[in-house]
């Protein structure tokens, strides 16, 4: 195990509300889906204190105003409370005015909830890239001092491949610390190792050697991410979606609590704000 301490992130959302199924589950239609992320949320809890590790929940508003208490229980294990906006629209679809309103409104709600200031955000799906960067703008002047939202790979989706790899303050926006998923450079591309779907697909021995590749070569923690319906097989399936939505969403399910047991044993984790603390010092 390397000294250095990694970042463990969880994406608080639930499996109906994933970019996977938009244009499969309406917005209007959340509400008639059963919810299980007050539950899947709690398991993760348990995982991570018997690991002893600490994280930052990325919660959705939406979740947080339904489900308070799975709020209070994130803060009350000392893991760090962040906000992944409160609708999960993407940004790429959302007005600078919508956009300000939507991540103002999280960051209240959250801070309302817990009695605990909220600092970090991440857009859902990753959704900010070179064509929106006023969203840091934006961030920066609802209060928020860091983001994780620009994924430095080419995905179909989503990514800024030629965006920085570690921690940075941007040039349009120097306010804000941006903290990108990891990658790993490899025959002229950055391969992601930030978990998620990758974490699923993958052999474990191959994110393993991604994570420890960077600490040990690098020298730099990494940033790793998944979500709460991502340890759930038991999950309801969505009639209709396309085949390649299903495939991304459901591969795997079923091995992701025993690969993140192994996970956090193999590296040592922590809170996005305290592994980064000196970076978030700003003059």
């Amino acid at each position: 195990m390397s000294g250095i301490i990694n970042v463990m992130s969880v994406d608080v959302e639930d499996y109906f509300q994933v970019g996977a199924f938009e244009h499969t589950i309406p917005r209007d239609a959340w509400e008639t889906w059963p919810c299980r992320v007050e539950a899947n949320v709690g398991r993760i809890l348990e995982l991570f204190a018997r690991h002893e590790v600490q994280a930052t929940f990325f919660t959705l508003g939406w979740i947080a105003q339904r489900y308070p208490g799975v709020v209070r229980a994130i803060v009350a294990a000392g893991h760090e409370l962040a906000s992944h906006g409160h609708g999960h629209q993407r940004v790429t679809g959302l007005t600078r005015e919508a956009f300000g309103e939507d991540v103002t409104r999280a960051k209240k709600l959250l801070e309302d909830l817990s009695g605990v200031p909220v600092s970090g955000y991440r857009a859902p799906s990753f959704s900010i890239g070179r064509a929106n960067l006023w969203a840091l703008d934006v961030l920066a002047e609802a209060g928020y001092r860091y983001s994780s939202s620009i994924y430095p790979i080419a995905h179909d989706h989503y990514g800024m491949p030629e965006a920085p790899r570690f921690p940075y303050r941007p040039k349009t926006c120097p306010a804000l610390l941006e903290i990108p998923p990891t990658t790993v450079p490899l025959a002229g591309r950055n391969l992601p190792a930030a978990g998620g779907g990758y974490f699923r697909l993958l052999p474990y021995a191959a994110s393993r050697w991604l994570i420890g590749r960077v600490n040990r070569l690098e020298r730099r923690p990494a940033v790793f991410y998944f979500h709460p319906w991502e340890i759930d097989p038991a999950q309801p399936r969505v009639p209709g979606a396309p085949l390649k939505s299903r495939l991304r969403h459901y591969v795997n399910l079923d091995r992701m609590t025993a690969k993140l047991d192994r996970l956090c044993v193999d590296f040592r984790w922590g809170r996005a704000d305290r592994v980064y603390a000196a970076e978030l010092k700003y003059p």
